[in-house]
């Protein structure tokens, strides 16, 4: 697989419709649906070690997190977005999936990974953004996300908050216990409309930690959807020994029950 700059969309109102039309898949339905699987973080948490290429269970990270992908029938194509640091070494493992059919660089930011993503897919009608470095999301979590987004065009996977919250001044000293009734830690995958997502990458330029923040920067609702604690990204050397338990976990379940892709 060749890695590629991702297509520039021109920026004019009717030169971008014209690129629309050109970019877009062939389907009537409505239903076709494609992924941007983000690989392209700086991992300067994890001491010096891409945590795309963290073992877990004697297989890379990123190798957990597509195969979700290429078992959901639901998902066409994927683009995975990589770094300069880490393409050399994952784009070999990307062989092994019929569904990774693009690779790009990804940008200083991760709205702008996400847009080269989408830039380099083609223009399927509905587009699912994940954290490469969510190895334990699974089938049934992405269709729970496709199902949510024809609701409003936009859904993101989230768990309610558990912990007791705290306000607290930069010396530690707290201020307020802040309710938690209502609040959400917030996942993905992210599910949009195409066009929707386009736009919002067009119209959007202040710095965001994600997609849906995008959307509301527009006005557009966003729906959450019953996500996983399971589904927790690997940003600490404390979350990767936590990974490896679980991925150990799963492949015990794997060998005595089964495939574990209807899970959480």
């Amino acid at each position: 697989m060749t890695l590629r700059r991702p297509e520039q969309a021109p920026r004019h109102a009717g030169a971008l419709d014209h690129w629309r039309a050109a970019t877009r898949v062939t389907c009537v339905s409505g239903t076709s649906a494609g992924a941007i699987v983000l690989a392209a973080g700086s991992s300067h948490r994890m001491q010096g070690q891409d945590k795309l290429l963290l073992p877990l269970a004697g297989r890379p990270l990123i190798i957990h997190t597509l195969r979700a992908f290429e078992q959901t029938a639901d998902i066409e194509q994927v683009v995975v977005v990589l770094a300069a640091h880490n393409a050399e070494a994952i784009l070999p493992l990307l062989r092994h999936f019929k569904k990774v059919t693009h690779t790009c660089m990804g940008g200083r930011r991760r709205q702008d990974s996400v847009r080269h993503g989408l830039y380099t897919l083609p223009a399927f009608d509905w587009i699912v953004v994940h954290d490469g470095a969510r190895p334990f999301v699974t089938p049934a979590l992405i269709r729970r996300g496709l199902e949510a987004a024809r609701r409003t065009g936009a859904a993101a996977a989230a768990v309610p908050v558990t912990d007791t919250l705290k306000a607290a001044q930069a010396d530690g000293l707290v201020l307020r216990t802040v309710p938690r009734e209502g609040l959400w830690v917030v996942q993905t995958p992210q599910v949009f409309r195409y066009d929707l997502l386009l736009q919002a990458h067009e119209q959007v330029s202040e710095d965001v930690t994600d997609d849906c923040a995008m959307l509301e920067r527009l006005g557009h609702p966003v729906l959450l959807y019953e996500g996983s604690r399971l589904n927790f990204k690997v940003t600490t050397p404390e979350d990767a020994w936590l990974a490896e338990a679980v991925a150990r976990a799963r492949r015990k379940d794997l060998t005595q029950w089964g495939s574990p892709s209807a899970g959480p």
